[in-house]
């Protein structure tokens, strides 16, 4: 006789509801996954316990995981090689599987690889040698008085009785030369130890600092006049550097100017597509991380003389976190895959992939939590490292409240208004 609960169920991939990767696609998911779950979740761990000085040390486990990263050969060039549409589901797969390993160090990846990137995008090959594969880059944008605001350069979501006031950093532009003078906040991801900087700041080309008047600088990690703060202790994302940069009279020929006055609104537009995107794929995977560690939890735990995953309340719990991070992936994809390909990406539909990413990965790590139960709350398990992981990224990279207002405003017609 069948047993009374005997059921079939259809095995699905380390992705998922994921169709058969082949060829390249599997070779790359396949090494993505090895790299994270061998040295990103060990490192991530041992990062975390760590005070933000000995993250950073030169001893810390963080350099040769990033060593061990670069010798996969996922480098900016070797990704932009692929066509549109294949560049796109290459790059998802690999920062889901990234931000599956760990999120802190995922995101210490995708920071690290801007300057090289957008310099390639826009065509500098002066500020791409800067930006070169060896070195690490960090991205400098939030100011102390200045966060979220800083990528809303058209003034989408300004106030009309608000003031932006005296920006904090200010890039001087005279004859063929840069002036670089301020300082960009704490939250600047690889900061301290980023060697080289994509700046976006604020410029003067002659009429005074405008907020919505900027420019984008590549500045090399040891240029004259650029000091580092402290690094950051907070929450969550322990594994990923950030900290203050300081422009002290740092003067740099105009070469290094990437996007000047005129072009700045599209350099903000067209990182913060990309850095949206980059979001979406990594918190995708996170989710996924904390919905893999629950599945697994839910067989092995009892209570009741069976395993809990028998239990109604929890089989309806793990299929919604199941759900929402099958459609987050599927967002994620959907979203490079159109700004990848199309004429011109839209910024509203990548704010989707993070938000809606960066939510699923809160929502599905607390709902693991909770199926760990009390043993969710301790150190011993890694899931309360997750949800704090995924709590960070609510705020990074814009936050997503101010994110649905100004995506909201970029639905609007001007032609129905």
């Amino acid at each position: 006789m069948a047993a009374a609960h005997a059921f079939a169920t259809v095995p699905l991939t380390p992705l998922g509801a994921e169709p058969e990767l082949v060829d390249t696609a599997a070779a790359v998911q396949e090494t993505a996954r090895r790299y994270a779950q061998d040295v990103m979740r060990p490192v991530g761990l041992a990062l975390d316990r760590m005070t933000p000085e000995q993250v950073i040390a030169a001893d810390s486990p963080l350099w040769d995981a990033l060593k061990q990263f670069g010798a996969l050969g996922f480098t900016v060039d070797a990704l932009l090689a692929f066509e549109p549409a294949e560049r796109a589901r290459i790059m998802c797969i690999l920062f889901e599987e990234l931000g599956w390993g760990d999120s802190g160090l995922a995101v210490t990846i995708g920071a690290g690889m801007l300057p090289a990137l957008m310099s390639t995008v826009l065509g500098n090959s002066f500020c791409r040698a800067i930006a070169s594969d060896d070195k690490l880059g960090c991205w400098a944008i939030t100011e102390p008085d200045h966060g979220t605001d800083m990528l809303d350069p058209n003034r989408m979501i300004f106030h009309p009785q608000g003031n932006y006031g005296r920006p904090n950093c200010v890039v001087t532009i005279k004859d063929d030369e840069l002036i670089i003078n301020g300082q960009k906040s704490a939250w600047v991801s690889n900061g301290v130890i980023g060697q080289v900087c994509i700046l976006y700041a604020a410029a003067d080309a002659g009429s005074g600092p405008s907020t919505q008047q900027g420019a984008v600088v590549i500045v090399p990690g040891d240029a004259k006049g650029v000091s580092r703060g402290k690094p950051l202790d907070k929450m969550g994302q322990r594994a990923l550097n950030q900290g203050e940069i300081f422009f002290d009279d740092v003067r740099l020929s105009k070469e290094h100017l990437l996007a000047g006055p005129d072009q700045y609104p599209a350099a903000v537009y067209a990182v913060h597509c990309f850095a949206n995107a980059l979001m979406g794929a990594i918190f995708t995977g996170c989710a996924r991380s904390a919905y893999d560690l629950a599945h697994g939890y839910v067989h092995e735990r009892k209570a009741g003389g069976v395993a809990i995953i028998r239990h109604q309340s929890v089989a309806h719990r793990l299929f919604h976190m199941f759900r929402k991070v099958e459609a987050a992936c599927a967002l994620s994809r959907r979203v490079a895959h159109y700004n990848f390909t199309a004429p011109q990406p839209a910024l509203q539909a990548a704010m989707t992939s993070k938000v809606t990413a960066t939510q699923t990965a809160f929502e599905v790590a607390s709902d693991a939590l909770q199926l760990f139960g009390g043993n969710g709350l301790t150190r011993e398990y890694p899931i309360e490292k997750i949800l704090r992981d995924a709590r960070v990224s609510l705020i990074e990279d814009g936050c997503n409240e101010i994110l649905a207002i100004k995506g909201g405003y970029y639905l609007a017609d001007p032609d129905r208004l």
